[in-house]
């Protein structure tokens, strides 16, 4: 397969691991582990004697069990447990589609969601939203993209890079066009759960929609990336057995140890979840400060959810220098919007961790210094 790279984590390949203060990343504060240990009693001596052997290829029955009940509806044999979610994409992808099918993009999006399906001789139409629109996507756009070879819609919410969250009847209507025209509907909600109100979040669409896929992650909502686990909720049992026949040729399993945590996080998922959205409402009231402190300078938009969001420059036709400036100056680290595809004035910034306001404060003095000398 001849696929180009992704730009994305060509990024954060030269510069997650050398810049001082990340003000970019999409996950939330992670835990040690022995803090992740000390939610349960006995857990850190069960951690001990774990045996290292292969794992079920379908993922951990306990653990299984464990996602089901992120659910309504869903049992622990419509779960699929991949190393993390670009596993699961990949698998998705070429488990669905042949050279030749069409699928529609909600877009910006992560690139995985468009380039392993062209890569695997795909067409791909983008799903546009724009900032002037709030980041919604308009059903009524939907219906005169799909063709006889159209196959799947692949949607985020909430959104990477905006945090963007449609309404209920809104996402309703997503599904109902899915269903007539029996389309596969891969949802990404790797932020479900970090809705700032609870009444906000959508059902999945695995419970709502038979031909649904739902993508989860321990990496985002629950700030654990290093167990490098995700997975799929899907009642189409075909389109399982169809994905786990691909993955024997990718992971074949996923890792004792990290099936072993995420059970334990997941079974603890409130209190992880409580505190991550602790994180991220202060960090947000901070940024709601920033942005109207130097509204000559950026245009923002509040996220519905999840610790990302995706404002723009006002002075410049592009953000690029104005991240490379703040990088080389402060080692202060944004996220150009053109890794997305998207406007080159918009950049990402990631609220999800604790030392977030340092790096903040930073941006502050950089534009005291660059603008108003």
């Amino acid at each position: 397969m001849k696929i180009v790279p992704f730009a994305l984590e060509r990024f954060f390949a030269r510069h997650e691991f050398s810049a001082p203060h990340l003000l970019c990343p999409s996950d939330c504060e992670t835990f040690s582990l022995g803090e992740l240990l000390a939610m349960e009693p006995g857990a850190a001596e069960a951690f001990s004697g774990l045996r290292l052997g292969y794992t079920e290829y379908p993922g951990d029955p306990a653990l299984r069990r464990e996602i089901a009940g992120l659910y309504q509806g869903i049992g622990a044999d419509d779960i699929l447990v991949f190393a993390g979610a670009e596993e699961a994409i990949f698998v998705f992808m070429n488990a669905a589609l042949q050279a030749g099918d069409h699928l529609i993009v909600h877009s910006p999006c992560y690139q995985s969601l468009t380039e392993v399906a062209t890569a695997a001789g795909c067409r791909v139409t983008r799903w546009e939203s724009q900032a002037s629109q709030g980041w919604a996507l308009d059903p009524d756009w939907l219906p005169g993209q799909i063709t006889s070879a159209t196959r799947v819609v692949a949607v985020n919410f909430p959104h990477n890079p905006s945090g963007y969250l449609p309404e209920a009847d809104r996402f309703a209507r997503l599904v109902d066009i899915a269903r007539r025209r029996g389309l596969f509907l891969f949802s990404d909600e790797v932020y479900r759960f970090l809705e700032y109100k609870a009444g906000d979040r959508l059902p999945a669409a695995c419970e709502i929609y038979e031909n649904g896929i739902s993508l989860g992650v321990m990496s985002k909502a629950f700030g654990l990336a290093g167990l490098r686990l995700g997975w799929v909720a899907c009642r189409n049992h075909d389109l399982l057995r169809a994905m786990a026949e691909l993955k024997d040729y990718t992971t074949i399993c996923t890792a004792a140890p990290s099936e072993f945590l995420s059970r334990l996080a997941l079974h603890h998922r409130r209190e992880i979840l409580e505190r991550n959205l602790g994180i991220i409402g202060r960090n947000l009231d901070g940024l709601n400060v920033f942005f109207e402190r130097h509204e000559e300078f950026f245009s923002w938009q509040p996220p519905k959810a999840g610790p990302i969001a995706f404002p723009a420059v006002r002075f410049a036709a592009a953000c690029d220098d104005f991240c490379a400036g703040l990088l080389a100056d402060l080692g202060v680290l944004l996220l150009p919007g053109r890794v997305f595809a998207a406007a080159a004035q918009h950049f990402r910034i990631g609220f999800g961790r604790r030392d977030f306001c340092h790096g903040l404060d930073g941006i502050s003095a950089y534009m005291e210094k660059k603008f108003k000398a």
